[in-house]
Parts: C-alpha cells; structure tokens; sequence
C-alpha cells in the first residue's frame, strides 16, 4: 500500500466459478459496510474460467441476499495478482505469484461444485468468516498507513 493509496485485494481460483466469487462478493460487502471503498480494490479471476458461476453457489449466496447470478468468471494474470497486496487462493490455483510482491494466503477451501446444498452452506459461512477476519487485518492496515502519511 506504500506509495498507493487502494489496498489491492485479489481472490483466485482455478475456474473463478465458485470459492473465489463468493469471497470476492463478501469483500465487496464488507468494503460498503465498512466504508472503505476508497481504499480497497477487489478483483477475482481463475487460471482457467468456468463459462458460469457453479449454480448451487448462486443459490447460496442469493440466501444472503447477495446475486452472482449475472458474475461471469474471467481469467487472472500473474502480473495482476503480483500488483495486489494480498492474495487469497482457494486451495487450487496454479497461478506462479511471486511471493516478495503480493502477502499469498492459501485457504485450503472445499470446491462447491457439485456438492450438496449443506455443504455449499458450510463452504459459504467459512468464506464469508475468512472474508471479515481479513477485512479486520485491512482495516488496522488502512488506519496504520493513514495515520503514517498524515504524519508526513
């Protein structure tokens, strides 16, 4: 974030048709509800896109009241993801991200696809769990850099 003023947050996975969009959908929520959208860029991509978002993760997500109906998976470059400052990956990207230029969080997530609607749930409430912590961590970050450069 030095030297820029977003915080760049990327959610990677294979197909981007599934763990990633549902991450990315709750980061953009929790940047509204914490009214940070000034300082936080989302993006979400896959090494090899899916032609739609898996249909039992629309299902869940729309019991949210959050659509993903209309989301189209879209590919992701490595040097996208290297200009962000952390990554998420959902336990299945094959992407080759230099470590020394995004913080790389690997969540071990079950793929939904296919799965049973209970599972999909699980699999939701444990993104949407990964996606707050994390939001806290940005926050504390934003402030910190905020107070910093007014220091300055």
């Amino acid at each position: 974030m030095p030297g820029n003023s977003m915080m760049k947050l990327g959610f990677i996975c294979v197909q981007n048709a599934g763990r990633s969009q549902m991450s990315a959908a709750f980061a953009e929520r929790e940047r509204r509800h914490r009214e940070i959208e000034d300082s936080v860029d989302i993006i979400t991509g896959g090494t090899a896109p899916a032609d739609s978002v898996h249909e039992e993760v629309v299902i869940v997500m729309n019991e949210v009241d959050i659509d993903l109906s209309g989301h189209k998976p879209r590919e992701v470059s490595s040097t996208e993801l290297e200009s962000c400052d952390i990554v998420a990956t959902m336990g299945c990207s094959t992407l080759d991200i230099d470590a020394d230029e995004a913080d790389i969080r690997d969540w071990s997530l079950d793929d939904p696809h296919n799965k049973n609607i209970e599972h999909v749930r699980a699999i939701r409430d444990d993104i949407e769990n990964r996606v707050a912590t994390l939001f806290d961590q940005v926050e504390t970050q934003i402030t910190q850099w905020t107070r910093r450069t007014r220091l300055v």
